[in-house]
């Protein structure tokens, strides 16, 4: 309790995000773990936020990884974590982000006390990493959501989230000490609801729309009201928006990577040129989307 307490004080001194500033054609990349690889699939957030940045034209671009540290682990398939880390800079120099948001901490958080001064000197790596590759304009440190106790025969979960909120401050105290902009997932989202995950870690799909709004308020914007998102043309949306993303995921993570990068590229490694002819049908889900959008606008 105590331990809980003096986390909401430390808080109360951190500059809370007024809202995330978006500029028309924007390229917003989400980056972090499992919430933000699965996030993709369902839609739920990135319609949100759409929504949320009213007469903006957005691209996002989802480089969530499941699995993943400030350290780039999971990334590096067969290679060490520098490799991980080399690879998303080459992403980000890629696509060329405005916007970049950052969620990590909820696998870290695992680790506790002693594993804290590792992550936080990780998350200055990844940052640094991302302001000399990408320079992007604006980048926000989202804090790990709270993780749910489901009951017998699931975990409770009440002490790992004492490290959640832990690992919460702690990145709220490195984006005071960058200047940048810190969104308090973990508080939106709170501790008390039930049957939102799976497995009270991960998300589902009911999970993620009953989140999504809360996420754009961490971000500081409005998020767009249910008669919105339950229209017809809502529904058009998020279904683009899941398209768009499922292209884009086969664009940059392909099935076959180690055939066409890896150390199996001497065999079928001259395919990966058909890489890029994903960008023409990514570009058409994009136009859709932003149809949608400016239609749903009118929408009270």
């Amino acid at each position: 309790m105590l331990g809980r307490v003096l986390f909401l004080v430390t808080l109360l001194s951190i500059p809370r995000l007024e809202a995330i500033t978006f500029k028309d054609s924007d390229v917003v990349v989400f980056l972090g773990n499992t919430v933000i690889e699965r996030a993709q699939k369902y839609g739920h957030l990135e319609t949100s936020v759409t929504l949320a940045a009213g007469k903006k034209n957005l691209k996002f671009r989802n480089l969530g990884w499941s699995g993943d540290s400030v350290f780039g682990h999971a990334r590096s398939y067969f290679g060490p974590p520098k490799d991980g880390i080399g690879r998303l800079k080459a992403d980000l120099a890629e696509l060329k982000p405005n916007v970049v948001i950052v969620c990590y901490g909820a696998l870290a958080a695992f680790e506790g006390d002693k594993g804290l001064p590792e992550f936080i000197a990780g998350y200055e790596g990844l940052l640094n990493m991302i302001a000399e590759t990408a320079n992007p304009r604006e980048i926000v440190l989202v804090s790990p959501p709270p993780a749910e106790s489901l009951g017998d025969p699931m975990p409770d979960m009440t002490e790992h989230n004492q490290r959640l909120a832990q690992y919460s401050n702690a990145i709220a105290e490195l984006a005071k000490k960058r200047k940048l902009s810190f969104a308090d997932f973990y508080t939106a989202v709170g501790t008390g609801g039930k049957g939102l995950t799976d497995n009270g870690l991960h998300f589902h799909e009911k999970g993620y729309r009953v989140i999504a709004p809360k996420f754009t308020k961490a971000l500081g914007l409005t998020p767009p009201n249910e008669s919105q998102l339950e229209s017809e043309r809502g529904g058009k949306l998020r279904e683009t928006i899941v398209a768009k993303n499922k292209l884009f995921f086969h664009r940059w993570r392909p099935a076959n990577e180690t055939y066409l990068r890896l150390f199996r590229k001497h065999e079928q490694g001259n395919n990966v040129k058909e890489l890029p002819m994903f960008d023409p049908f990514i570009a058409e889900r994009e136009k859709e989307i932003e149809t949608f959008r400016q239609s749903i606008s009118t929408v009270k």
